[in-house]
């Protein structure tokens, strides 16, 4: 009885009526089952995290893979090695669809200050 009501399936879950009379020690009545579909394999929010998750992973290894391919010379007194530098930021910043200080800066001015109408009143 306990085995009959932790049975599942893949695709529908399956709950046991308890139906099991024992009248007699020989005579048994077997449990009778209903199939419900199951809940839904995932909410809609893990989905948004999912795809969020997915979405930084694909940033980031775009950039990895940018920067295995290119060789950077780190000086701050050769200004070659610092204009090549800012280059291979930048195509990181291009492919992988990231934005620069400037634009984080921007974008986070614009988020939170989106509901007021005007500086004065803030």
């Amino acid at each position: 009885m306990a085995f009959s009501s932790r049975l599942l399936s893949r695709s529908k879950q399956l709950y046991g009526s308890r139906a099991i009379l024992q009248q007699e020690p020989e005579r048994v009545i077997p449990v009778r089952y209903f199939a419900k579909k199951a809940d839904p394999s995932a909410l809609k929010g893990d989905e948004m995290l999912k795809n969020i998750f997915l979405d930084v992973k694909k940033k980031f290894e775009t950039a990895i893979a940018i920067l295995r391919k290119e060789k950077i010379t780190i000086d701050p007194e050769d200004p070659a090695a610092v204009n090549q530098y800012a280059k291979v930021v930048k195509t990181i910043r291009d492919k992988a669809d990231l934005f620069s200080e400037s634009q984080r800066i921007k974008y986070t001015i614009e988020t939170r200050t989106k509901d007021i109408p005007d500086a004065r009143t803030y």
